[in-house]
């Protein structure tokens, strides 16, 4: 079958690499095809622009979209827009895909103050852009209720290595408090997209994506100072990159047989310090 991959980076690229092993035929959507690998058909598509024909026999659609920067315009034009845009595409296209999954983030639960969220918990956007994806998220259902959600927690893997950066430098610091973390190794989550459009008979409409081992800030920093040779950063105040505490869990997307390659932040730090895997540009 054909699955279209709409915002073909890193991770859209992972995952169409992994439909394709699996015999899918696989349209990557992005501003500069030549980037992709073989085995992806790229197509040059500004997503903000005039959208080309959607693929007759697209069966999966994923979103897979990227912000440039943190910003309330960026977010805006890179996920609730492109979200109305794909789907006027499929209306002006008469196509309609059997499954339509949008890449989205546990950001939508903002901050939650330490507590466990999952599916169940009612999002309550903190910032500008967790609102913006949480308005993408309802247009997407609004108008494709049988569309599946993945809520991502911070993805980690070849080349995202902000933490490890912060250790080796002598940036990072411990936080003076409780700081709870969540994260997903990036072939986690290709995998994790694949499965739900793929495996799953009759998939749920939102799912958390991130490992079974929500941590504290301060016990991945020391990990990874103690794989680094390191000493253990100091305690200080924490970085502008603190965002959120909270405890997120993967039951859901685990119940649908999906297992983790990297279970916790230990099994896949060290697959990246080892050099394991490569960032798709």
């Amino acid at each position: 079958m054909t699955v279209l991959i709409a915002g073909c980076g890193d991770l859209g690229t992972e995952a169409g690499l992994r439909f394709a092993a699996a015999g899918h035929r696989v349209v990557g959507w992005r501003r500069r095809p030549q980037n992709l690998p073989s085995g992806i058909e790229g197509e040059a598509v500004d997503l903000t622009g005039e959208l080309p024909a959607v693929p007759a026999d697209a069966r999966i659609v994923v979103f897979t979209t990227a912000a440039g920067e943190r910003t309330e315009a960026a977010y805006r034009a890179s996920y609730l827009d492109v979200v109305a845009k794909v789907l006027g595409a499929f209306e002006r296209d008469v196509v309609r895909p059997e499954r339509v999954l949008f890449v989205s983030s546990t950001a939508v639960y903002g901050r939650s103050g330490g507590g466990s969220v999952d599916e169940q918990t009612p999002p309550e956007p903190a910032t500008a852009t967790a609102r913006i994806l949480r308005e993408a998220e309802e247009l997407l259902h609004a108008i494709r209720p049988d569309a599946v959600v993945l809520r991502l927690a911070g993805i980690y893997g070849p080349g995202r290595t902000m933490l490890i950066d912060q250790v080796s430098s002598g940036s990072a610091r411990i936080p003076e408090g409780p700081q709870c973390t969540n994260r997903i190794h990036r072939d986690d989550a290709a995998a994790a997209i694949v499965h739900l459009t793929t495996a799953v008979p009759s998939p749920g409409t939102i799912y958390l994506g991130t490992d079974d081992s929500p941590a504290e800030l301060g016990d991945v920093l020391t990990f990874l100072a103690g794989e680094l040779g390191l000493p253990q950063p100091p305690v200080g105040a924490a970085g502008a990159a603190v965002r959120a505490s909270k405890r997120c869990s993967n039951a859901l997307l685990r119940a649908t047989g999906f297992n983790f390659m990297y279970p916790s932040y230990r099994e896949g730090y060290r697959a990246v310090l080892a050099g394991h895997g490569v960032r798709h540009g």
